[in-house]
């Protein structure tokens, strides 16, 4: 399988695999965690998520 930042074989790595629930089917295969982390900011996927989180929110 490639991985979906870089196109490199996962299994030649130390893959990482992510989907939308828990137990789910991949949605995502990764080398490695910085394939990961590239991926999520090439893509802006942390833009208005839980990271603007305030006290006032608690």
């Amino acid at each position: 399988m490639d991985c979906t930042y870089c196109g490199c074989r996962v299994e030649d790595h130390d893959p990482v695999y992510v989907s939308r629930g828990p137990g789910g089917e991949p949605t995502g295969r990764f080398c490695n965690y910085g394939c990961l982390s590239a991926h999520v900011d090439a893509e802006s996927l942390a833009e208005g998520t839980a990271c603007e989180w305030s006290a006032a929110e608690r």
